[in-house]
């Protein structure tokens, strides 16, 4: 595997070209985007994007996302561009905003995992439009991490999870979200949320206007989205996410007792007004201030894998606030936790 450092965000930069012709000849490809690092595969290439899955370890019934570089490139995915898909992208693309509508025959089934519907979003990442540009098409880029793991936030988690598996990575540094992208479907003039991230319930409502419903999807067996259907984004450690309504440090400081009690090694990732209250001799994971949690979203993941290089078995979570980019988050943690602590 090629660990490529560009120079500058543009197509022709030699790292970006030297990624794009791996791709155009079937390869597969880790490059950053505003949210996570994405494993890319040229769109058009059925055996190209079955590395992908192969890669990850990834169920062939979950679908991939395709990223464009510009809106000429709709033309090679999508049937339909509702009026509402207009509104959505022009307030959010390129931004961490995917849309789900119906595909054109062309697209490979290996895409959409045989589903009549494909997932767009324009990326808000100058590497990422630049190796889309130069490689000439849509590419397909699910997370570039083992299926079930931390989503990575930087170069060096895909070479963790990766190495012996793909063909390069574009280094662009850490991703400045640190969460997936927020996935809707446009159905019959309502906006179903299919799984929630930075762009959120309340941002989408202010630009589809009162008279436009926006609701969370339900459960599906033939989920339309990556994210809906899958344990996610969990390290090796038991994930405990703790939701209280008492003193946070008080229960996590006795939670963490009862468990070290029993052998495991117990870490607390918290705000970090939480983990100023804990005892001493806990590891101790930030989720920075309480009041930005923007912050929080951007450090989730890794803070999720040092638990794994803390070599910690339990890693003990206290919840956010359900409002804005924090429902995305419980989401991630409310699918990579081994058990919900509630009370």
């Amino acid at each position: 595997m090629l660990l490529l450092r560009p120079k500058r965000e543009v197509p022709d930069d030699d790292a970006v070209m030297a990624a794009a012709r791996m791709l155009i000849s079937g390869g597969v490809v880790a490059f950053p985007t505003e949210t996570v690092y994405g494993l890319g595969a040229c769109f058009d290439q059925p055996a190209a994007v079955r590395k992908i899955y192969l890669a990850k370890g990834r169920p062939a019934d979950n679908p991939l996302i395709a990223h464009i570089s510009n809106r000429d490139q709709l033309d090679l995915l999508v049937a339909q561009w509702p009026p509402l898909a207009e509104r959505l992208a022009s307030a959010f693309w390129p931004g961490p905003l995917t849309l789900v509508l119906p595909r054109i025959p062309a697209v490979p089934d290996e895409v959409t995992a045989g589903l009549e519907t494909v997932a767009v979003r324009m990326p808000d990442h100058p590497l990422a439009l630049a190796l889309i540009t130069a490689a000439g098409r849509p590419l397909v880029a699910p997370s570039a991490n083992r299926s079930g793991r931390p989503s990575p936030t930087s170069a060096n988690h895909v070479v963790a999870d990766l190495a012996d598996s793909i063909d390069a990575v574009l280094d662009g540094g850490e991703c400045g979200v640190g969460l997936e992208s927020t996935v809707i479907g446009i159905d019959l003039d309502r906006v179903v949320i299919f799984r929630p991230g930075a762009v959120t319930r309340e941002m989408i409502e202010s630009v589809v206007g009162r008279d436009i419903p926006v609701a969370y999807a339900e459960g599906s067996d033939t989920p339309p989205s990556p994210g809906m259907k899958y344990v996610h984004y969990s390290p090796e450690a038991r994930v405990y996410l703790v939701i209280s309504g008492a003193d946070q440090a008080t229960t996590l400081a006795r939670l963490a007792q009862e468990l070290a009690l029993a052998g495991e090694t117990v870490g607390v990732l918290a705000h970090d007004d939480t983990l100023a209250e804990l005892p001493p001799g806990l590891v101790r994971l930030s989720l920075g201030p309480r009041e930005d949690l923007s912050c929080a979203a951007h450090l989730l993941y890794a803070q999720l894998r040092l638990a794994d290089q803390a070599g910690l078995t339990t890693l003990l979570v206290e919840s956010v606030a359900d409002r804005g980019v924090g429902t995305a988050l419980l989401n991630r943690l409310r699918k990579a936790a081994y058990m919900i602590i509630e009370g």
